[in-house]
């Protein structure tokens, strides 16, 4: 068996988030941190086996280190897309136990196999079986009625001994019945204390805690316990927030990038695309709230959302919005 990547590796993350961390959000991620480990939106196995791989699984270099997340049950499916995504250059197969979408609970996976155990350590076993890349574990802390502490560590003890590198931990239950994915991304509570003592029980273990961590000052706090955090909503929201995260996080030495240069830095992937036919809203939609804050970001925000959309605009448009904006000491001077 290979050996457990450092737990540095999983220091800081951005969430796998369906519909939201495709391919163009993640290049722009790359641009405001060269330290995060970015992750797809989850793919099934089934789409994987049957669907259009390069749109499913294609990446762009620049990415790197780029994990994906797998949905699935099945052991023989999951190796066998564990192995073509390894053979695709992923740094990472993430397999989804904690999704409560009633979608991925008709297929028998995601947030429901919190139930299973065993069976989650089959499907492990079974991709450690065929790569020699890391293989994770996002789960949540329990389903339902299930008793958090009991739940959460039989899971982690399982997939462990089944040869997991890694636990990224949502520190919430998922109510599978009566909360929708949405309300299940708040409503229950969260429980940051049991998942540090997960790290304490497994300390050669590389863990790391998600939800509800919205500031560089919540990830500090919460790196004194864990290995790693990882972010979602917030990381989206408010991409800002991803400029310090290698000087905060990581110790790097290199001044944080600007929004401004981020911008810059984003469009030549931008007019690239749009080369490929690739329109441009579906890229500039995920850089909408780089200037919340700032003078001029309603206009920003107004500009791409009603300009952006238009067929066949160039970059021009996000150059336009860009003017828009001014730095708030720009305004003070």
């Amino acid at each position: 068996m290979t050996p457990r990547p450092p737990a540095q590796t999983f220091r800081f993350s951005v969430a796998p988030m369906m519909d939201w961390t495709d391919r163009h959000c993640r290049v722009f991620h790359r641009i405001l941190s060269r330290r995060a480990r970015l992750y797809t939106e989850m793919v099934t196995t089934a789409a994987i086996l049957h669907g259009h791989r390069d749109r499913l699984l294609g990446f762009d270099p620049v990415e790197h280190p780029v994990a994906v997340q797998l949905g699935g049950s099945d052991p023989a499916a999951l190796a066998a897309c564990a192995r073509i995504c390894a053979d695709w250059g992923y740094a990472e197969i993430n397999l989804n136990v904690g999704c409560p979408s009633d979608r991925v609970q008709n297929g028998a996976f995601g947030a429901c196999l919190m139930r299973a155990p065993e069976l989650v350590a089959d499907c492990v076993a079974a991709m450690k079986a065929v790569v020699s890349i890391p293989v994770t574990v996002k789960c949540r802390i329990g389903v339902d009625d299930q008793d958090p502490e009991v739940a959460l560590n039989r899971m982690a003890d399982q997939v462990i001994a089944a040869g997991a590198d890694a636990l990224i931990v949502h520190a919430r239950k998922a109510w599978l019945m009566g909360l929708s994915p949405k309300e299940n991304r708040d409503v229950p509570p969260l429980d940051y204390p049991l998942v540090h003592a997960l790290k304490r029980r497994l300390p050669g273990v590389p863990v790391a805690i998600n939800g509800g961590i919205a500031s560089l000052d919540a990830m500090e706090e919460q790196l004194a316990h864990v290995d790693g955090v990882m972010i979602g909503r917030a990381a989206y929201a408010e991409p800002a927030l991803l400029l310090a995260v290698d000087r905060r996080l990581f110790g790097d030495n290199a001044p944080d990038l600007q929004r401004r240069e981020a911008v810059e830095l984003f469009i030549p992937y931008v007019e690239a695309r749009l080369a490929e036919g690739v329109p441009l809203h579906a890229m500039t939609r995920h850089i909408l709230g780089l200037f919340n804050g700032w003078p001029g970001a309603r206009a920003w925000r107004r500009h791409l959302a009603t300009e952006g959309v238009k067929p066949g605009v160039g970059v021009d448009v996000l150059r336009d919005a860009l003017a828009k904006v001014r730095a708030p000491e720009a305004v003070a001077a």
